[in-house]
């Protein structure tokens, strides 16, 4: 089933979205107002309505407790959590880069000067976005304060900026316009890797600049440099 899910923010939203696809369903998007569940029906879609209470998954047929769905949020580890403990990424010359390369439960990523997971959009078509609006809320683009600069073991070539609707530039690496994820709350998670959102898939940047496809595994930690 197609859903989009409304409340879903922070590590908790995140689970509850990695939980749905996990069940074989097709999550499209999230939105912040259950008022919006008229327009999402309209899509094609079912709406997942996220609460302080146990949560209930809207199917066509009957409302479906998902109390499982609840507990696993609140509470225990996540492989897709992982909290950096090493410095922000540096340039060769020692100045705090704008794009770097860590160690992650998925291999050596793309990470931002904070050591924040970096994203790459499958709907965009070469440099450009396609995210904006309610997109670009749930998946920041990283923003650029002058010509970008990476940190070691990334090649400078492929770090480029790509002006967006409001004129301001966007940071891209291999072509790839780069996304923050507004579900990993720290350094290292990866929380947003293989979700389906806004028309297509995200994941991570290998050191190379291309997509990493694979799901994380059951051990953590990040080192960034």
């Amino acid at each position: 089933m197609r859903v989009f899910v409304a409340g879903a923010r922070g590590a908790i939203g995140a689970r509850l979205v990695r939980q749905l696809i996990d069940r074989g369903h097709e999550v499209i998007g999230s939105f912040r107002s259950p008022g919006k569940a008229e327009r999402v029906r309209a899509l094609g879609a079912e709406p997942v309505q996220m609460t302080r209470s146990p949560i209930t998954f809207l199917a066509a047929a009957a409302v479906v407790p998902l109390v499982a769905l609840a507990v696993a949020g609140c509470g225990g580890g996540d492989d897709n959590n992982a909290t950096a403990s090493a410095a922000p990424p540096k340039t060769p010359s020692g100045r705090s880069a704008t794009v770097g390369v860590a160690n992650s439960n998925l291999g050596k990523i793309l990470v931002d000067s904070k050591g924040r997971t970096l994203y790459l959009f499958k709907q965009d078509s070469g440099p450009k976005s396609t995210c904006f609006g309610e997109c670009a809320s749930d998946w920041p683009p990283v923003r650029a304060h002058g010509k970008p600069t990476v940190g070691r073991g990334l090649t400078a070539s492929k770090v480029r900026t790509t002006p967006r609707s409001d004129g301001k530039p966007q940071v891209t690496y291999n072509g790839h316009p780069l996304y923050l994820f507004a579900g990993d709350k720290n350094p290292g998670d990866t929380n947003g890797q293989g979700l389906s959102a806004f028309g297509a898939k995200w994941y991570v940047l290998s050191r190379a600049g291309n997509q990493i496809t694979q799901q994380a595994s059951s051990t953590g930690g990040n080192s960034v440099y």
